[in-house]
């Protein structure tokens, strides 16, 4: 029996604290959630990089009945509220509304307007449902970051930790009480290297399966090879050079403006994009639906660049900064040679001086989130999921991160209308406006849609790629042997994926979490998966889930709707105590569904 179940006295007091929170903004009456009488007990936690073993929730006390809970555990969230409630809270943004979880077997999800993507939205890694009396065990409320969640986790799918061996790899046991069907190799191992060369000459020795990101001068190679195979990764991504418009001179609209039309995109892709890529007409891929249904980005014009920032106050050009790190993405194989490329087409065609400044992986995303970075940085996206509330919305959108610095209305507003739309066509207009207004406004240059590769040993059963990049790897059979070994990227940031958005964690959480939802194997279906189903009024504005039975964490707990609730309460609400990860951005949330409760007073950029 879950351990979530019942309402430990410290989960009641969150629930209520909350429900002050939210009787203060709306001005009614605070009403606790009850406790019931016995406090089930934690599980033990280990050590911070060793997952739990199974069975350990057997020696705790059996939970009460379920009780029903709500959060806010009283009212409403203040959909569409025009202004903050109080000096220490800015206004609300989100598409919650309410969660509510009436029995152990039921949640309903209320939103402020309808969600056609919600489906799509709810499978996405970040969502992986936690157990509750796990999350209080492993995060403090009077802690800051780098809580113990990030390193101890505890899903429920069909891979579970064995040990993160920082620097080295990331190692799993196979789930033998897995709910589904159960994984074909009895570990798994994932490692990393950041050089597309040593990836490949890993998998030329036969040291691991497979490996992530083949290079680009390297398909032809796998192609003809006989103990390999390639399997090719949909172009279902972006790359990008973002600008932060609290930071001059990129406060400047055409100073933006004239980068946009100083840059030759089409160079970068042809000299150094691997086979398969595109120069980027609009932000979003426009085999996504609505993808390209604005005006055509800038065409190639340095002549006209220049004189627009000279006409900005800039004739003599300006210095700055190209922002990146070091790593091969999807999006991109090497951004070194993107970032001199850049450099000196700046100086060339706009006599911009530009010194590059390489992050650490981890700080650079982290930079990115919390809006602190203040040249021109070179990012990308790979799609979650193929809508453009995906794209344009978790960028662009009111609850976006501080990447680009202020929000611009006029996109704001529009990816709210398309947001809500009932239909594709229903939506077209909308993201017409906010491809337009984007494309004025100028906070990033989209360059490209790279054509990316995933390849494996030819023995290995099942092998496949995803155009959202999640290779499952419980289906894949490693021929003869009996562990399965991948090499991604770059090491995981953390392994709390609620409060993480690099792709190398999110592949590894993949693994071991799951959702409510989740993508096919290989495709963007969104399926049931901890829900046996999940079903909107005709308005789309309210979702009712059906949990399934029988599912049991990784330490032996059981899966209830309760489970479900705190998952996303926690996310949700950017005052709850449990509101702590890695750095504490949750920036799926707010990107995906519009902004937190009880949002924080942006701060001063810098």
């Amino acid at each position: 029996m879950s351990r979530s179940r019942m309402w430990s006295p410290r989960l009641a007091a969150l629930f209520a604290s909350a429900a002050i929170v939210i009787a203060a903004c709306s001005g009614g009456t605070a009403t606790v959630a009850p406790t019931t009488g016995t406090t089930s007990a934690a599980p033990s936690t280990g050590t911070a990089s060793t997952a739990p073993s199974a069975g350990t929730a057997s020696t705790a006390p059996s939970a009460g009945p379920f009780t029903a809970m709500a959060y806010p555990a009283t009212g409403e969230a203040p959909c569409g509220e025009a202004a903050a409630p109080d000096a220490t809270h800015d206004k609300y943004t989100g598409n919650f509304k309410k969660i509510s979880a009436p029995d152990a077997q039921t949640v309903v999800f209320e939103l402020c307007s309808p969600d056609a993507a919600f489906l799509s939205k709810i499978a996405f890694t970040s969502f992986g449902i936690n157990d509750t009396a796990w999350l209080e065990a492993n995060i403090d409320p009077a802690g800051t970051t780098n809580q113990k969640i990030v390193s101890n986790v505890n899903g429920t799918g069909p891979f579970k930790l064995e040990a993160w061996n920082k620097g080295s790899d990331v190692t799993f046991t196979r789930n033998d009480a897995y709910w589904g069907d159960k994984a074909k190799a009895e570990k798994l191992i994932i490692r990393w290297g950041k050089e597309a060369a040593q990836r490949l000459v890993e998998l030329q020795a036969g040291t691991v399966d497979g490996i992530d990101n083949v290079g680009g001068t390297d398909f032809a190679a796998v192609e003809g090879n006989a103990d390999l195979q390639l399997k090719k990764r949909p172009g279902l991504n972006v790359m990008y050079f973002g600008f932060n418009n609290k930071f001059p001179p990129f406060d400047n609209e055409k100073v933006r403006q004239a980068i946009a039309m100083g840059i030759d995109r089409q160079r970068l892709v042809d000299d150094f994009m691997p086979p398969g890529s595109e120069v980027a007409t609009h932000f979003t891929p426009c085999s996504i639906p609505n993808g390209c249904v604005g005006d055509p980005w800038y065409g190639y014009d340095p002549a006209k660049a220049k004189e627009m920032l000279a006409a900005a106050g800039f004739p003599d050009g300006f210095k700055t900064k190209i922002q990146y790190r070091d790593v091969s993405r999807s999006y991109v194989e090497d951004q070194n040679v993107i970032a001199t490329a850049l450099q000196q087409q700046l100086k060339t065609n706009l006599n911009i001086d530009a010194t590059i400044e390489v992050q650490e992986s981890a700080t650079f995303i982290d930079n990115a989130d919390a809006g602190k970075l203040d040249g021109i940085h070179i990012l990308g996206w790979g799609a979650d999921y193929p809508d453009q509330t995906n794209f344009l919305g978790y960028h662009f959108g009111a609850g976006a991160s501080k990447q680009f610095g202020d929000k611009f209305p006029d996109i704001t507003k529009a990816l709210d209308e398309g947001a809500a739309g009932l239909s594709d066509e229903a939506r077209k207009p909308a993201y017409t406006t906010a491809d337009n207004a984007i494309r004025t406004n100028v906070p990033m240059v989209p360059i490209s849609h790279a054509g990316s590769a995933v390849a494996y040993r030819a023995d290995i059963k099942d092998a496949h790629t995803s155009p959202l990049g999640n290779e499952i790897f419980s289906v894949m059979t490693p021929g003869d042997r009996t562990q399965m070994v991948f090499m991604q990227n770059a090491e995981p940031p953390g392994l709390y994926c609620a409060d993480e958005s690099d792709g190398e964690a999110l592949r590894v959480c993949n693994q071991f979490s799951e959702g409510l939802y989740a993508y096919e194997i290989g495709g963007v279906a969104a399926l049931p998966t901890l829900a046996e189903k999940c079903e909107p009024n005709t308005e789309l504005t309210t979702w009712t889930c059906t949990i399934r039975s029988g599912v049991t964490f990784h330490d032996g707990s059981t899966l209830d709707a309760g489970d479900v609730l705190t998952t996303y309460a926690v996310q949700w609400d950017a005052d709850h105590p449990l509101h702590k990860g890695r750095d504490n951005s949750f920036s799926y949330f707010p990107g995906l569904f519009g902004g937190f409760l009880n949002p924080p007073v942006p701060q001063p950029a810098g």
